[in-house]
């Protein structure tokens, strides 16, 4: 209380009543920043709340983005290994086919030379 009349001592005024500064004084705390600034603080914190939040949401969209395109260039090599097997296998078909018709006509052409 004597700081606080210490305190009104040492602002200028234009009533020379200590009352009437004191009073000034209390109604200007009263309605000073603890009220305005109580809500003003929650909406601040819950703004960092919601910015953390969105960090949070957008690193982990950033990794799952970088999970993906890893992924996605995965299947694309493991695709085109099997579009080479598949080529490779049609190939080995091809040169099998053409073989097992060389190798009938072999056996026909044999048949008939070695048969009475």
């Amino acid at each position: 209380m004597e700081e606080d009349r210490k305190e009104l001592q040492l602002l200028p005024s234009s009533s020379t009543n200590p009352s009437r500064l004191l009073d000034s004084s209390v109604k200007f705390r009263s309605t000073g920043a603890d009220p305005l600034g109580a809500p003003a603080a929650e909406q601040i914190r819950l703004a960092t709340a919601e910015k953390a939040y969105a960090e949070r949401v957008r690193e982990l969209s950033r990794r799952e983005m970088e999970l993906a395109q890893s992924e996605f260039v995965r299947a694309k090599h493991m695709w085109e290994r099997a579009r080479e097997e598949v080529n490779k296998a049609e190939r080995m078909k091809e040169r099998g086919g053409r073989m097992t018709g060389a190798w009938k006509s072999l056996v026909q052409s044999c048949r008939k030379k070695f048969r009475p």
